[in-house]
């Protein structure tokens, strides 16, 4: 598509400078999901969102009124507050609503000793930026913020608005977006600024978060054979685990073809016992199921309980003590882009025309995110942002600056080609 002379000169106008420092500056801010500083961040975007002359709704969410809503998405971090933020172009038109949305919170750091250096100190290399929230998301947020400096230095009047959504707790669950939605903010599409490394992510798949808890009968380590280890008693448990992880993945959606295993079944932390020379009497198991495209996920847990079950009817001990399966935590079913939909095709050819390549595939992602809320609120929803999304979450997490020009470049010919459509 041919970029006219208003497009021009927004792009002109994304200054890779400011968005090197704006990144800097959020990645300072050590935003683990449910702490004081994800508060704090979200009360420094809503000044940058003012200076951008947005109309901003800072809110404190009811957490107690959304904690019983029968759709509340869950959550696993504690928390005794959430900030929602939306900032909404004015407008003069009827045209369209585009949302642009990113989280604001990011996982914690792990182990110190594997980083290079504080983790929320970002550390610089050519181009590079290292640091917790680097990829995921702090520049896809600072790609919007860009976004919008850029088409307001082209000083050209809408037709339509722009909404800009900043969430807190996506990583555990998605409250931020559903508080969102459920306060009344909406639009006519959504693109949210995952990490996808220059693709269309068109489809999430969800993931669910379980507990399993094994008992044992305790004794003395001395007389192990007295008694029986919660450990030993999971082991058949964890290889049918391994086994209907398989199964779901026999055949998937051509949209998750790509991935090794598109909907992972993973155990992510195991606790047992209280003492070195104590035999365990219990263990507790916690991890994440994923979810198919398009799949219930009810049905999705219902398949998880009946291999724990068989697991525990074909082992002696188990038969008699089975172990017991829960839903904690966050809740995340799948979502994706209805199929044709114009907006796929409206972000490719706006990364096509900034990277004059061809229109970026269309993929599925095998992690639940905001899209499936968004989605299932009715808003055309996909991903498309900075950053591989296989550095998220580690040590290595990091982030070409570059990569962030190219990616603000496309959102602005996007958002001027859905918002501005009469230029």
């Amino acid at each position: 598509m041919t970029i006219n002379d208003v497009e021009a000169a927004a792009l002109a106008a994304v200054d890779e400078a400011a968005i090197g420092r704006l990144l800097l500056d959020l990645l300072a801010v050590p935003s683990v999901t449910g702490s004081a500083a994800e508060s704090d961040l979200q009360h420094v975007l809503a000044g940058h969102l003012e200076r951008l002359d947005l109309d901003v709704d800072l809110w404190s969410m009811d957490l107690p009124e959304l904690r019983a809503h029968p759709d509340f998405p869950g959550g696993e971090a504690p928390r005794t507050e959430a900030w929602g933020l939306v900032g909404t172009t004015p407008s003069t038109g009827d045209g369209p609503t585009l949302i642009l949305q990113g989280h604001v919170d990011v996982v914690p750091p792990g182990d110190l000793a594997q980083w290079q250096g504080d983790p929320f100190h970002p550390r610089v290399e050519g181009d590079v930026v290292h640091g917790r929230g680097a990829c995921d998301m702090k520049a896809g947020v600072v790609a919007i913020l860009a976004t919008l400096a850029a088409i307001r230095a082209a000083d050209v009047t809408p037709r339509g608005r722009v909404s800009v959504h900043f969430v807190v707790s996506e990583e555990d669950g998605g409250l931020g977006a559903f508080g969102t939605l459920r306060r009344g903010h909406t639009g006519d599409a959504c693109i949210i600024t995952e990490p996808t490394g220059g693709a269309l992510m068109v489809a999430n798949g969800g993931a669910l978060t379980f507990r399993i808890e094994v008992p044992g009968q305790a004794t003395h380590g001395s007389t192990r054979y007295a008694g029986v280890s919660a450990i030993d008693a999971y082991l058949p448990i964890h290889a049918a685990l391994a086994r209907l992880e398989a199964r779901r993945n026999a055949g998937v959606d051509p949209l998750m073809a790509a991935y090794t295993v598109a909907y992972p079944l993973s155990v992510g932390t195991l606790q047992a016992g209280d003492w070195a020379s104590s035999v365990p009497d219990l263990l507790v198991a916690e991890g994440r199921l994923g979810v198919a495209l398009g799949e219930d996920p009810a049905q999705a847990r219902a398949d998880l309980e009946a291999c724990v079950a068989e697991a525990c009817a074909s082992d002696p001990w188990l038969r008699a003590h089975p172990a017991t399966v829960t839903w904690p935590g966050g809740q995340f079913a799948s979502g994706r882009l209805p199929a044709g939909h114009p907006l796929a095709a409206l972000v490719g050819d706006a990364h096509a025309d900034v990277t004059r390549t061809a229109r970026p595939a269309e993929q599925g992602a095998p992690y639940g995110s905001d899209l499936r809320l968004y989605a299932g609120a009715g808003i055309p929803t996909l991903q498309y942002g900075p950053g591989d999304v296989r550095l998220a979450h580690g040590p290595q997490e990091q982030v070409s600056v570059s990569e962030v020009v190219t990616v603000t470049q496309a959102l602005v010919l996007a958002t001027l080609r859905t918002v501005y459509p009469m230029l």
